[in-house]
């Protein structure tokens, strides 16, 4: 049977919390990109503590990036490794123009397979240096850094450039390779907070 693990909204607040400091000393983010769903919630909150006295609001961007699962039906997807892209930026507005030069945050909830986040970070990169050689901005440098809520302690499907990895890297926690349930999945909010009390 899977190993369920209950997170309450409290529970996310405080990893925010806890890991803002550390990501305003080491990064000094201009701009975050959410990946949607589990990213909208955390990047939120974390903007909160992100945020330095007379400076504005760090912008959030989002993005919708989808893992599907092949059905065995086609012989070279493996199963979970079909990222598609349900929301992006738009490369021709002022988007795509505003990432470059900055220290832009990635955030999700979990870091599962590595999958998605390989992904996001590979096709902002490509098109951030798109709009830099259209605008002539070439020698402004664009920094990515991620933070996730959990990061699960197993092999991973999807690599990281190593710059991110060794100083870029921020997960609030590292756990099992349990089933993570989020309070922005659960159908009845009392009974998810309840079970997750009886897990403390």
């Amino acid at each position: 049977m899977v190993q369920k693990l209950y997170i309450t909204y409290n529970q996310v607040h405080k990893l925010c919390q806890e890991s803002a400091p550390k990501i305003l000393n080491e990064f000094h983010p201009n701009l975050m990109i959410a990946i949607g769903g589990g990213g909208y919630v955390p990047a939120r909150i974390l903007r909160s503590f992100l945020k330095t006295p007379g400076s504005p609001n760090i912008p959030i961007q989002a993005i919708g990036l989808s893992l599907y699962e092949s059905l065995g039906t086609d012989a070279v997807e493996a199963p979970g490794t079909k990222v598609t892209r349900t929301q992006w930026l738009d490369l021709s507005s002022l988007e795509m123009a505003n990432l470059i030069g900055k220290n832009v945050l990635i955030v999700d909830e979990v870091d599962d397979t590595r999958t998605t986040l390989e992904y996001a970070v590979k096709e902002l990169q490509k098109d951030v240096e798109e709009a830099q050689k259209k605008l002539g901005r070439e020698a402004e440098k664009t920094t990515f850094s991620i933070f996730v809520l959990h990061n699960k302690d197993k092999a991973k499907k999807g690599t990281l450039p190593a710059d991110v990895m060794d100083k870029n890297y921020h997960p609030a926690r590292t756990v099992g390779d349990e089933w993570i349930c989020y309070p922005w999945e659960a159908i009845d909010i009392d009974e998810h907070d309840r079970l997750a009390a009886e897990q403390s």
